[in-house]
């Protein structure tokens, strides 16, 4: 006859094994937390009928598309050329970055830097870039400075071209024309 507290150990053993073998069962099945492959030194280029339309380059990328909501992400930075239909070139660049492809979303942080050839520079800590509407937003404060512009402010929702430009409140120089003014 088995004592009381001989049965309480042997099922706390019992109990405690199969609590660790279901732990370790469930850490083998994690492989939706694995990558899909991480790329080391890419350089990418992006091209549509016959054209090229952008250049990413950073020293690592993680392929994380094989999770519920897929994810590329670079944890080193990246590097991006983009090619407007114009001639016009954008250079892109930030110490971390994130893509989601379901949503075109592109999460760029850390000393992220948005300039082009014709002196344009943005400045900020964090950005995102909605790829598919070619559409840029932080809540972050940011710098802007072209011929027409140097600001400073709090909130950017801007096209890519920066021809729309909403901001929260800033300080700065904003060179109007007296045809402007009501």
């Amino acid at each position: 006859m088995i004592r009381k507290g001989c049965f309480a150990l042997l099922c706390s053993i019992t109990l405690t094994n199969c609590t660790d073998q279901f732990s370790a069962v469930q850490q083998m099945n994690k492989f939706d937390e694995i990558p899909v492959g991480i790329t080391e030194e890419l350089h990418l280029i992006y091209s549509d009928s016959a054209r090229t339309e952008a250049e990413l380059n950073a020293p690592i990328n993680i392929d994380f598309t094989n999770q519920k909501f897929p994810y590329s992400e670079f944890p080193q930075g990246l590097d991006a050329t983009l090619y407007g239909n114009r001639g016009e070139v954008t250079f892109v660049r930030s110490d971390y970055g994130i893509y989601y492809p379901k949503t075109e979303i592109i999460d760029l942080r850390g000393n992220v830097v948005i300039s082009d050839t014709t002196g344009t520079r943005l400045n900020t800590s964090q950005l995102y870039w909605d790829a598919g509407q070619e559409w840029l937003f932080t809540e972050k404060n940011f710098t802007f400075t072209n011929a027409s512009y140097d600001i400073e402010a709090v909130r950017l929702d801007a096209n890519r071209s920066f021809r729309k430009l909403m901001t929260g409140m800033i300080s700065g120089n904003i060179q109007v024309k007296d045809e402007d003014i009501d």
